[in-house]
């Protein structure tokens, strides 16, 4: 049987004593429902699940090392969209974002790449997540940055929000997640 999917745009607000449909007013949360029922962020690619996941799994790492947690930011969310999308549209290549030019970025950045279907958003946090095997507790310098760097950027004592997106390409999924303030500032140590 093939089966149509459909995605319906539903205006939700969490009211007291409910959930309430309608106009958007101002706090509404713009999700979309697929036709099987499953709620999906529109704009990150990740669905409610996921997004909690991301902030439980990399507050879990940051809890770790003694430092404090960090929130979901829908707007760095939506920057590391535009930027997965960037990546899907041309060659699915993994590429940081360049320090200068159209598509500059001006906030701390990890990248994952896996099998669609086989890789998900946890996999990509314990992926950085290994790199702690490896790390000492010396300060970030250019002769540590590589092997570290995703690592450290997760536990950043100064980071305070997170958001990531999730896209296909190749049958692949590219996970980008931005921190805001960035870390790995040379000199200094993450925590």
């Amino acid at each position: 049987m093939i089966r149509k999917l459909f995605s319906i745009m539903v205006l939700l607000a969490l009211m007291p004593g409910g959930i309430s449909c309608g106009k958007n007013p101002q706090g509404w949360k713009s999700v979309v429902v697929e036709g099987d029922g499953v709620e999906v962020a529109g704009e990150s690619g990740l669905s409610r699940d996921e997004e909690l996941q991301m902030v439980h799994e990399h507050n879990r790492v940051r809890a770790d090392v003694g430092v404090g947690p960090v929130a979901w930011s829908p707007a760095l969310a939506r920057h590391a969209r535009q930027w997965a999308d960037h990546l899907a549209a041309g060659d699915c290549q993994m590429r940081h974002r360049p320090r200068t030019g159209e598509w500059a970025g001006s906030y701390g950045e990890n990248l994952f790449t896996g099998t669609a279907g086989y890789y998900g958003v946890v996999d990509a946090v314990r992926a950085w997540e290994s790199e702690k095997r490896i790390y000492h507790g010396e300060p970030i310098s250019s002769a540590n940055f590589r092997q570290v760097g995703h690592y450290t950027q997760m536990v950043w004592r100064n980071t305070g929000e997170i958001g990531c997106a999730k896209v296909q390409c190749q049958g692949r999924i590219i996970i980008v997640c931005n921190y805001d303030p960035p870390g790995n500032v040379l000199g200094q140590n993450p925590y």
